[in-house]
């Protein structure tokens, strides 16, 4: 992790690639189906939409996870479509994110280049659904500040 802050578990990580990898086929396929699609359709009606729709909320954080690592990987233009379905998930509260999943969301962020722009939108949401007080002090002192105010903000 950056800025000296503890390692995540290597077992939790390798859950975390674990879960994804159960969700990547079926991500990667709908991404490639909405690439070829009409991008003006409503979430719902892509196929990225339909997958969203299929899972419960242990999926949708595996998939968010999946969607954000892609993305951050593979920021390009390419990549519109999946930054979509990034800001689809960010915009579903009560999907039950863990700390750990926070934690490993962000330091994926802070690893990615400036680039991409939206690197902090799923991490800054996903902490906005834990309790006050569940992240520890300073794990997300280096996100851009405001990108921070807007997550303090609701």
């Amino acid at each position: 992790m950056r800025s000296g802050r503890a390692r995540l578990d290597a077992a939790v990580v390798q859950g975390f690639y674990d879960r994804m990898r159960v969700v990547a086929p079926a991500a990667y396929g709908a991404i490639e189906r909405d690439r070829a699609d009409d991008p003006g359709q409503a979430f719902a009606d892509t196929a990225c939409g339909r997958l969203v729709g299929s899972l419960d909320a242990p999926g949708l954080r595996a998939l968010g996870m999946w969607a954000h690592h892609w993305c951050m990987r593979f920021y390009d233009d390419d990549t519109r479509v999946g930054l979509r379905l990034v800001r689809e998930l960010a915009g579903r509260a009560g999907l039950g994110w863990t700390v750990d999943e926070v934690r490993w969301l962000l330091d994926q962020s802070h690893a990615a280049a400036p680039s991409a722009a939206h690197r902090f939108t799923l991490p800054l949401a996903a902490a906005a659904d834990l309790p006050p007080g569940a992240l520890p002090e300073g794990v997300a002192a280096d996100v851009p500040v405001d990108d921070w105010r807007r997550l303090r903000a609701g």
